[in-house]
């Protein structure tokens, strides 16, 4: 801690030195006596509030200077060297590349050098990113989290030293419009096709009988592009799913399997009297979401995580649901995503540019509380300028459908409407 204090002031000394007093954040003071385990608390609170400040930040965020610090702090905590190292970075079917990188690089230099490896031209480098996870057992995959822009994957996954970790190339847009940019060359279609495969094998996408054997026919013919476009049409396409997990919705305590895709979180609920419900949530109908964590006492210290969204569940009637999840923010970092895609979109703007700039949300602490909020959606209305955006011009109300061999309705909320909502930019004092 106290080592970390020291790195820490000598950063801020050297930005304040480059940029100014102006441009960087106040650093926490210290205090001349021993302080107590909370009071140490707090002063890791506020060391990595000040930390997210930097990072926020879009002049001292991006600047070498805070980035060599970023890495030469992973490196020293887990007291590797930088020097020359393979890695093995895995496709969705199984398959390992092994890239030979520096222990130093970030998940942008590994991401370069696997898509080199392949040989994957640089337009498409951007479609893809690498990613944390899990692998059980019987072969289940849970998503630990998409590896950050500062990060050293090397380090990374050496520090977990557990053979069950792995990164993972998966394609990072959610549009599928764009499947078509990447599968007009052979490497983005060849890695397009085993990932739709795998997801399919998995149970991630939901195909019936006859939707399989057409699969597997165009599978024995090699027609991958086709393979894919079908792939398009079945439910669940290009999603992510999650482990299951709890929810507040429609009642608290609620068993669900939540799925990120198609602009929207689906629930797959099973509720308290075994009923089982599945409804969407749709991203441009949240007007904020943040993600907090608590430490439970006891003799086992267990970190509980909870992502929460406002949704507009009818037009005058914002409600919060809230999902209990070791996975939080993996959701949050979805959510963030398909807000950046749908905004680039709408204002005419460059999807290969934005790929390859996307951020991850934000880390921030309040007092009592570990907090990952996600940036405004939008800039707060300005009456001077026009408004940029609105993201919807039909919405309707999220509703839980019965499921059931005849698919039947069963609606929860069923308080359609119609009308436009942008999203506002929110600061801390909205929550």
């Amino acid at each position: 801690m106290y080592f970390l204090q020291l790195q820490l002031l000598g950063l801020h000394e050297q930005i304040k030195k480059e940029y100014g007093s102006n441009v960087v954040p106040a650093f926490p003071p210290k205090k001349i006596f021993t302080l107590t385990p909370a009071e140490v608390e707090q002063r890791r609170e506020q060391l990595e509030k000040y930390m997210q400040a930097v990072r926020q930040d879009p002049l001292l965020g991006t600047s070498e200077m805070f980035n060599s610090f970023l890495r030469k702090a992973q490196q020293e905590t887990q007291q590797i060297p930088t020097e020359e190292v393979a890695l093995d970075i895995c496709l969705s079917n199984g398959q390992k590349v092994t890239v030979n990188i520096l222990t130093s690089d970030q998940t942008e230099d590994v991401l370069e050098a696997v898509a080199t490896k392949l040989d994957l031209p640089d337009d498409l480098v951007g479609y893809f990113s690498l990613f944390l996870v899990r692998e059980g057992v019987d072969g289940s995959l849970t998503f630990v989290r998409k590896l950050q822009e500062f990060e050293l994957p090397y380090v990374s996954i050496t520090s977990l030293r557990s053979s069950e970790f792995h990164i993972v190339l998966r394609k990072s847009y959610w549009d599928m419009s764009y499947d078509g940019d990447v599968m007009d060359n052979r490497v983005g279609l060849n890695l397009l096709y085993t990932q739709t495969v795998s997801d399919i094998e998995r149970g991630w996408i939901l195909v019936n009988k006859d939707q399989h054997r057409q699969l597997k026919s165009l599978q024995e013919k090699g027609s991958k592009k086709e393979f894919i476009h079908l792939g398009q049409t079945l439910k669940y396409y290009g999603y992510i799913k999650f482990d299951p997990c709890i929810t507040d919705f429609p009642e608290k305590g609620c068993q669900v399997i939540v799925s990120a895709g198609n602009n929207e979180l689906n629930f797959h609920v099973k509720l308290p009297n075994e009923q089982m419900k599945e409804g969407s949530f749709k991203v441009t109908r949240m007007r904020c979401w943040r993600v907090t964590s608590s430490v439970s006492g006891g003799g086992r210290c267990e970190v509980k995580l909870e992502l929460a969204f406002e949704y507009l569940m009818s037009k005058d009637r914002l409600q919060w649901v809230t999902i209990t999840s070791q996975q939080a923010i993996m959701m949050s970092i979805c959510l963030q995503s398909m807000v950046d895609e749908l905004m680039v979109k709408k204002s005419g703007g460059s999807i290969k540019k934005m790929l390859r700039k996307r951020h991850n949300g934000s880390i921030q602490r309040p007092d009592s509380q570990q907090t990952v909020k996600s940036p405004p959606l939008l800039d707060s209305p300005d009456p001077n300028r026009e408004q940029i955006v609105k993201l919807s011009t039909k919405l309707s109300s999220v509703s839980l459908r019965g499921i059931s061999a005849s698919n039947s309705a069963n609606d929860i909320s069923a308080n359609d409407f119609h009308g436009n909502y942008a999203f506002e930019g929110i600061g801390d004092d909205d929550l």
